[in-house]
């Protein structure tokens, strides 16, 4: 078995598991109230498991073809770039320690700014808006269009 079909059978696996925790499980504990509702809080997990078992399938069938060179080479393990992989976890976790005391802007802007450095980017300007404006646009959607309260500021300021 190739390392994307067993990946795929390690998706189906789990999909299966999510999805019947969302239909038996998460099912069984809705209110009688909301028994009526046409989104139910599974609705969600429902379609991610079935989205996750139809395109792991889509891969556990399509036919075999040999490449050339494989994906992942054991013998050239010492060419790939760790750094950078272990950057951007150490990057992740300072992200999820940071987003209280900085607030979610500016943890969001300097986790975007300081990714696509360790990524390889060197572009000013780009690196700056796309960072400013992904932070501002994914606080509004939240905070505003779903009505779940982020921190946008430091906590020192106290919002």
């Amino acid at each position: 078995m190739t390392l994307d079909r067993a990946i795929a059978f390690f998706i189906l696996i789990v999909c299966l598991l999510y999805g019947y925790s969302a239909w038996f499980i998460m099912d069984a504990e809705i209110p009688p109230f909301m028994a009526r509702n046409p989104v139910w809080p599974s609705s969600f997990p429902k379609i991610l498991a079935i989205g996750g078992m139809f395109f792991s399938f889509l891969v556990l069938i399509t036919p075999y073809r040999p490449k050339d060179d494989p994906d992942l080479d054991l013998s050239r393990l010492s060419e790939y770039n760790y750094g950078q992989a272990i950057g951007l976890l150490a990057l992740m976790t300072a992200y999820a320690l940071l987003l209280l005391p900085l607030g979610f802007l500016a943890s969001t802007f300097l986790f975007l700014m300081i990714g696509s450095l360790i990524l390889g980017e060197r572009r000013w300007v780009p690196m700056i808006l796309a960072s400013g404006i992904a932070s501002v646009g994914i606080w509004y959607l939240v905070q505003e269009v779903l009505g779940i309260f982020l921190r946008p500021l430091p906590a020192m300021f106290g919002a």
